[in-house]
């Protein structure tokens, strides 16, 4: 499971977890831009512990970013892989070479699916990663698998680098079928029937004991994996998705660029209309004031004439 880590509380009373959080999920090009800025923030809110263990964060390699990013988004995975590493752990400390040899491979496929997420992750982010990252990001995982340490750095999603695992963690590759797995010893001393009894007692015993461990191990190895399965179609589905919301989105924007240039086009025909009445209205006034005026002209030549008509007395 991964780990809840306590809250690391400044002068103030508030907690620094969550902005070292999104530093640490911040692409490294971004890192020290956005931790100034955090600092400042926890500096001007009067949080100065806040502000100096933010300040103190060291910016990740871009392997090291990947994989806190793989255990953030994918919490049900990596909840998984955890618990897998602890059952590996616990396996290789009995398990005989065969069994190590199988659950290797299991490991190997694991640790090669959750590798190409965490470059995916990275790939999406604007930040891929080249062949020695990803390299790295999968010691890291295998590490995680190999090392309880390495387990608990991870699940903290702030890892400054990458791991390594450790050298005496079982290969699968080390040890043929039926090789001794200690040194040679020299011949024991003849024992009694009752000693060899016991010892083929305990020998019994071990070996059910490797059988009920191995079984585990490769329930839980199984079951990684088949989440992972289930994972990596949910991401399928979740890109599908959104490429078609992103197809939605692209026609929707085609659509209101269409619909605002034609109220543009309404608009201007509006103006242009707008214009066209005033000068007509104007147009109209003139020309009932000339009409006007030639009322008046006419009249007043009518009463000229009719003065002039009339006889001279």
């Amino acid at each position: 499971m991964i780990m809840q880590r306590k809250g690391v509380k400044g002068s103030g009373g508030h907690d620094a977890e969550g902005p070292l959080d999104e530093l640490y999920a911040t692409p490294p090009p971004h890192f020290v831009s956005r931790r100034e800025e955090l600092a400042a923030d926890a500096k001007a809110e009067g949080r100065k512990e806040d502000a100096r263990l933010i300040h103190a964060a060291r910016r990740p390699t871009l392997a090291a970013w990947a994989a806190n990013v793989l255990l953030r988004s994918q919490p049900v995975a990596s909840r998984r892989f955890l618990e897998l590493g602890r059952a590996l752990r616990e396996a290789y400390r009995t398990l005989d070479a065969d069994g190590i040899r199988e659950l290797s491979e299991q490991r190997r496929r694991i640790v090669s699916t959750m590798s190409r997420q965490a470059a995916a992750l990275a790939r999406e982010a604007g930040h891929p990663l080249s062949d020695a990252a990803q390299q790295d990001v999968a010691s890291t995982l295998h590490a995680v698998l190999a090392d309880q340490d390495a387990a608990d750095r991870w699940a903290t999603g702030r890892l400054r680098s990458a791991l390594t695992p450790p050298a005496d963690f079982p290969s699968g590759t080390a040890a043929p079928a039926g090789a001794p797995r200690t040194p040679a010893r020299a011949p024991a001393a003849p024992r009694s029937s009752r000693e060899r009894a016991g010892t083929k007692d305990e020998l019994a015993r071990r070996r059910r004991r490797r059988q009920e461990q191995l079984a585990q191990a490769r329930k839980a190895a199984e079951a990684a994996d088949r989440r992972l399965r289930e994972q990596r179609a949910e991401q399928a589905d979740a890109d599908a998705s959104m490429e078609q919301a992103r197809d939605r989105h692209d026609q929707a924007r085609q659509q209101v660029s269409a619909a605002e240039g034609q109220l543009r086009q309404a608009r201007e025909r509006f103006q242009k209309a707008e214009q066209e009445e005033r000068a007509a209205e104007e147009r109209c006034r003139a020309a009932a004031d000339a009409v006007a005026g030639a009322e008046r002209a006419v009249r007043d030549a009518a009463q000229e004439v009719e003065r002039l008509a009339a006889p001279v007395r």
